[in-house]
């Protein structure tokens, strides 16, 4: 049987490192606070789900051991390494075992795992799989892995934009095929956290 593999894309929940522009409007300890009960919350949902197996990406890469990761074995817990945001994503896919991959965010306080488990169903017909976002963004990728990620992937995208997924998807070769999942908001203000809490 393929194993599915679902990454958390996840930084240390340290006070002033996370969620800037929401610690600007809110005070950081607040969005501290605030991305630490979302991110705690979806450990422990998606790890509680035999769908999948999860694995962490952490950075920075010396958080290894940080107590937020204790519900993920010490064995799934991987660094992000160097580089953009592109190339960071593309490490997993690239580095382990074999199964597709589904990639998340950890600012996404409406994801649940019915919506994991849809974009792994459409990696059934599709090389590719994104989970887009209100702003621009996208919350979700998944490969299905029979041949390694293009290598024009995240070429030329605008990072913190809102043109980010209209660009990752621009630099997608006309043979990988790829579609959409549930479209869901991430939350990097104070106006994405009054509609998340409405």
């Amino acid at each position: 049987m393929i194993k599915r593999h679902l990454v958390i894309f996840a930084r240390a929940p340290r006070t002033g490192r996370v969620k800037r522009r929401l610690g600007k409007e809110i005070g950081v300890m607040e969005a501290a606070r605030f991305y630490r009960r979302v991110l705690d919350d979806q450990i422990e949902r998606m790890m509680r789900d035999p769908r999948w197996t999860v694995w962490l990406f952490v950075t920075p890469d010396t958080e290894l051991s940080h107590p937020a990761w204790r519900p993920v074995p010490v064995s799934r817990r991987r660094p992000q390494r160097d580089g953009d945001l592109g190339r960071r994503m593309k490490l997993p896919f690239a580095t382990l075992p074999p199964g597709p991959v589904v990639l998340v965010g950890t600012d996404i306080p409406a994801m649940r795992a019915h919506h994991v488990a849809r974009a792994f169903a459409l990696l059934g017909r599709h090389d590719l799989v994104f989970g887009p976002a209100r702003d621009g963004g996208f919350w979700l990728i998944g490969a299905r892995r029979l041949r390694p990620l293009p290598r024009s992937l995240f070429t030329n995208v605008l990072w913190s934009t809102p043109t980010v997924l209209t660009d990752t998807l621009a630099s997608l070769p006309n043979h990988v095929t790829w579609t959409l999942a549930d479209t869901l908001d991430d939350v990097d203000d104070a106006e994405a956290l009054r509609r998340h809490s409405t």
